[in-house]
């Protein structure tokens, strides 16, 4: 398969890489780029776990082609806090104790900034409707409903 020339906006760089028109958006950002926050687990957009914000919305990047997305800001976990330090929603997760394995916790945090970033103070519904495309096999759901609502409440 011939492969593009493609320029990709990744957490606010500038990355120009040779795709085949197949590769996913997850597959690039963790094979070519080194950026594994966002998790493979189902690759069919059934988990959450590749969660990233594409132009701020939450989007699944196992869905998600490579070379429909230049033009596109792309945020991985790793972009939310280039300085070092923890992004609201990050600091929420630790506040509430939003997390127990860690494996869901990129596509979770990644989905509340794509809803905060779309409406800055949801309702406790939005949150729940917000992280709903998220699998946690662990099941700290109640406390990543609350760490949606420190989030929101520190805007």
């Amino acid at each position: 398969m011939a492969s593009h020339n493609v320029t990709l906006q990744i957490n606010g760089a500038e990355q120009v890489l040779e795709l085949e028109p197949r590769r996913t958006l997850l597959d690039v950002l963790r094979v070519e780029l080194g950026l594994t926050g966002a998790k493979r687990s189902c690759d069919m957009g059934n988990c959450g776990a590749c969660t990233v914000l594409v132009d701020g919305h939450a989007s699944y990047s196992c869905l998600l082609l490579a070379v429909d997305c230049p033009g596109r800001a792309i945020t991985t976990i790793e972009g939310l806090a280039p300085q070092g330090a923890l992004h609201r929603v990050q600091q929420a997760f630790v506040e509430a104790d939003a997390l127990q394995c860690g494996y869901c916790t990129p596509g979770q945090i990644m989905s509340l900034c794509g809803l905060l970033n779309e409406n800055p103070a949801p309702t406790e519904d939005e949150i729940v409707r917000a992280v709903s495309g998220n699998l946690c096999r662990c099941g700290a759901y109640r406390n990543i409903v609350r760490a949606g609502r420190l989030a929101a409440a520190k805007r």
